[in-house]
């Protein structure tokens, strides 16, 4: 059987590119990065433990204040605020169950569902805050992700400030339009909901693993319906994005992996196609990568998307 072979991948639509090396899977390390953050001996030791943060105010509780299932809290380390015009803007951590223990697939389909509309609900009164014209919600899961804290939780940070590569899209996505008469991203699902990166699929929502997957076993969860944001996700929609968001992370976690998840809406750009990006951090951006800018890939995103889909047609 032929070994594989390396192929420069270039992103759908930005200058964005990746080699997908599958031969150097197997290559020697003698050194360990933490990938999970252990779990505590004692649940109150979270500071996101009801009782840590009953005196907290919070912008958004899911279920009786007593009793509640979600609680949106404003970051006490926030890099930005609102009273700072040199870094305008705010954050908040979304406090995504009571008990310090499950991971964010443990939880019921139902309370991943209100979990994002706990998103949505947010970004509905964060985007009306005078100035803000970005905001993205992402998680970091396990030590390699970033996160500090083992209590799972995921964060709103919202700014006037549109990062340049989103305008870059924006601007690749409007030339897109112009010379094909369709939008780039209802383009890409169409091609990849049936073919050899597709994952999952319903009448409202496709997963799949993107042709030039800049992280091992990176995964993007899209409405088919144009959203420009979570707002405008119905509640079948939301039902359908929770079910496959809850069968992804655990197959990540069957892995050992640490992850990211995120996605961004710019406030004023009604073209933008919203989709949630789950990056599993199974590798690290090195000497090539952080030169060049280009990305090694050691999972060629087809092989990703055939593990993910094992256990797919119970959903």
């Amino acid at each position: 059987m032929p070994k594989p072979t390396a192929e420069l991948r270039k992103d759908y639509i930005q200058d964005k590119y990746v080699i997908n090396a599958p031969q150097r899977e197997g290559r020697p390390h003698d050194l360990e990065v933490p990938q999970k953050i252990k779990s505590y001996e004692n649940p109150e030791d979270s500071v996101f433990h009801p009782k840590n943060v009953k005196n907290k105010k919070a912008t958004l509780t899911i279920g009786r204040e007593s009793n509640w299932r979600i609680k949106v809290i404003p970051n006490d380390y926030p890099a930005v605020s609102l009273d700072n015009p040199k870094a305008y803007g705010m954050q908040e951590v979304v406090i995504e169950t009571p008990d310090p223990e499950p991971e964010l697939e443990d939880l019921p389909l139902g309370h991943i569902v209100e979990l994002l509309e706990s998103y949505a609900a947010r970004t509905k009164e964060i985007q009306k805050i005078d100035r803000i014209q970005y905001i993205i919600i992402f998680k970091n899961e396990g030590g390699r992700a970033g996160a500090s804290i083992r209590h799972s939780h995921s964060q709103i940070f919202a700014t006037d400030f549109i990062p340049p590569h989103l305008l870059d899209k924006a601007q690749k996505a409007n030339e897109y339009k112009l010379k094909n008469g369709s939008e780039v991203y209802c383009d890409v699902i169409k091609k990849e909901k049936d073919g050899p990166r597709a994952v999952w699929q319903d009448k409202h929502i496709a997963c799949f693993t993107p042709y030039a997957s800049m992280h091992n076993y990176e995964c993007w969860i899209m409405p088919k319906r144009h959203v420009d944001n979570i707002t405008g996700l119905k509640k079948a929609e939301l039902k359908s994005f929770a079910k496959i968001l809850k069968h992804v992370l655990a197959r990540i976690n069957e892995l050992g992996l640490s992850y990211n998840y995120y996605f961004h809406q710019v406030i004023f750009d009604d073209n933008q196609h919203l989709y949630m990006k789950i990056t599993p951090r199974g590798s690290f951006w090195a000497g090539v990568e952080i030169g060049s800018g280009i990305i090694i890939n050691t999972i060629s995103p087809e092989a990703a998307a055939k593990f993910y889909r094992k256990g797919v047609d119970k959903l």
